[in-house]
């Protein structure tokens, strides 16, 4: 059994497929047709709908894409959907801005524009143009009607004490008595298993190997949705609070396996600034308020935008099976294609990354077709440590360079020891071609993606000596 609020109305679910999206349930079972299905992939941003759950005595109000959202992960939070703003014949100032600003064309992409203009706005009162951009690259127009969208954004903009504000307290109220002591579950043909505790969760991953771990399902939905392949037994890690803590310490950096890449960017910016930067990119707000840096792991894509930072990084992995746990580099982790060292049963706990190993220069770029919302052609995350004009230690990693995200160690080897200069990075240009012999594909011939590689490493000596001169693609001047 879930249990999860629709606005205000307790919905109690237990006879549903844990397949079943969100978006399928409501368009489905509660006939709510205004989320709209447009690509079935978390790109389109019509399927938008709004989950709310506690942080703090507060609520916050996070968009997802309710195409690849399944229906457990809706255990103890609440849904909102564009259904839900307006009250009797008042439109909810999102709403209103939207028909003022004349921002609806064909109208089909305009709901998920709406929740993501609400979701915007109840977590800033004000927001600068940029970050409405920003906050709206998971949504596509296809009538490229963006300019009066922006303008509605702005216009609604520190006009946000409605209804949700009002009822807040009571939300939270009733939220706090949905979480349940007890694992939840739901049964059809299909199971999906909801533990509450990480030795819950330890011991139906030993007894279950089998079994899809569920964590923000931004990749594993996709097998559903795109693959039309039935996932007979999920284990959903919505409700395993110890997986979404967060640690800093004196010396080190601990994440949780259920931090999303939102938190993360939130907690890297001052840490390591770079890192929280990429992060913007790797994917839409919809997709980053859910996935998880754990779970971009876990998949073993080669062209993961995780993987090469925490590499370069040196991090390492906390891992659990049953009542036994093990730390292992990341370097180690990596096999072959998406496959990975974990053992049947076996998860992830945690990322750990010790913060001597952070340089002051650490620096990442994603090579992609598009800014927003794309994967990376190549992807390289550079981390050396320089003193008086010499590299002391080096780590180059690489994605869309190999069957698994790795390190150029043929090229680290020629930075180490040598000034940062023209001379070591042809060197080191030449050594890459050594330690990659990329593929060639749709997104990149292979002597396109070694040649941006070598680029990029030749950007790394040139951001490191001239900082001043070098401007990232997406900065905004002002």
């Amino acid at each position: 059994m879930i249990q999860f609020l629709l606005n205000q109305t307790l919905k109690t679910l237990d006879d549903v497929d844990p397949n079943t999206t969100v978006l399928n349930w409501l368009r489905g079972s509660e006939h709510r047709c205004g989320s709209k299905e447009g690509c079935a992939s978390g790109d389109c941003g019509a399927c938008t709908v709004v989950l709310g759950q506690i942080d703090g005595e507060k609520m916050r109000y996070d968009t997802a894409n309710g195409c690849i959202t399944l229906i457990s992960q809706l255990d103890g939070k609440q849904l909102l959907t564009v259904e839900d703003l307006a009250q009797g014949d008042k439109l909810h100032p999102v709403q209103q801005a939207m028909a003022d600003c004349h921002a609806s064309q064909c109208g089909f992409c305009t709901p998920g524009f709406v929740m993501s203009g609400f979701a915007l706005h109840k977590a800033r009162s004000h927001s600068q143009r940029h970050e409405i951009e920003k906050h709206l690259a998971g949504n596509l127009c296809r009538c490229t009607g963006y300019r009066p969208i922006i303008e509605a954004m702005q216009k609604s903009a520190g006009s946000m004490q409605d209804q949700f504000s009002r009822d807040e307290p009571q939300t939270v109220a009733r939220l706090k008595s949905l979480q349940q002591a007890q694992m939840g579950e739901l049964r059809q043909s299909n199971r999906c298993l909801i533990p509450k505790s990480v030795a819950q969760l330890a011991e139906l991953y030993q007894q279950n190997p089998q079994a899809r771990l569920l964590a923000g399902g931004t990749d594993l939905a996709l097998t559903i949705t795109q693959q039309y392949q039935t996932l007979p037994l999920i284990i959903s890690l919505n409700q395993v609070e110890e997986l979404k803590a967060i640690t800093v310490s004196e010396n080190q950096i601990r994440l949780g396996a259920m931090v999303t890449l939102q938190r993360c960017e939130q907690v890297l910016q001052p840490l390591v600034p770079a890192f929280a930067r990429v992060l913007e990119r790797f994917a839409s707000p919809q997709i980053r308020n859910h996935a998880t840096l754990a779970g971009n792991l876990a998949n073993a894509s080669p062209i993961g935008d995780g993987a090469p930072m925490l590499l370069a990084l040196g991090a390492s992995l906390e891992l659990r099976c049953g009542e036994a746990t093990r730390v292992l580099p990341l370097d180690a982790f990596f096999l072959s294609y998406r496959k990975t060292a974990l053992q049947p049963g076996e998860f992830i706990c945690a990322v750990v990354i010790e913060r001597e190993a952070i340089s002051p220069t650490f620096n990442a770029w994603k090579i992609s077709k598009r800014m927003d919302d794309d994967i990376s052609t190549v992807f390289g995350a550079f981390n050396l440590h320089v003193k008086d004009g010499i590299v002391e230690s080096a780590k180059l990693a690489f994605g869309g360079m190999a069957a698994v995200p790795a390190r150029a160690k043929s090229a680290e080897l020629v930075f180490i020891g040598h000034p940062l200069n023209e001379q070591t990075v042809g060197l080191a240009r030449e050594a890459l071609a050594n330690d990659f012999q990329p593929l060639t594909d749709f997104r990149g011939s292979g002597i396109y993606r070694l040649k941006v590689a070598q680029n990029l490493l030749t950007r790394l000596v040139l951001q490191h000596n001239e900082p001043s001169d070098a401007l990232e693609v997406n900065t905004y001047v002002y």
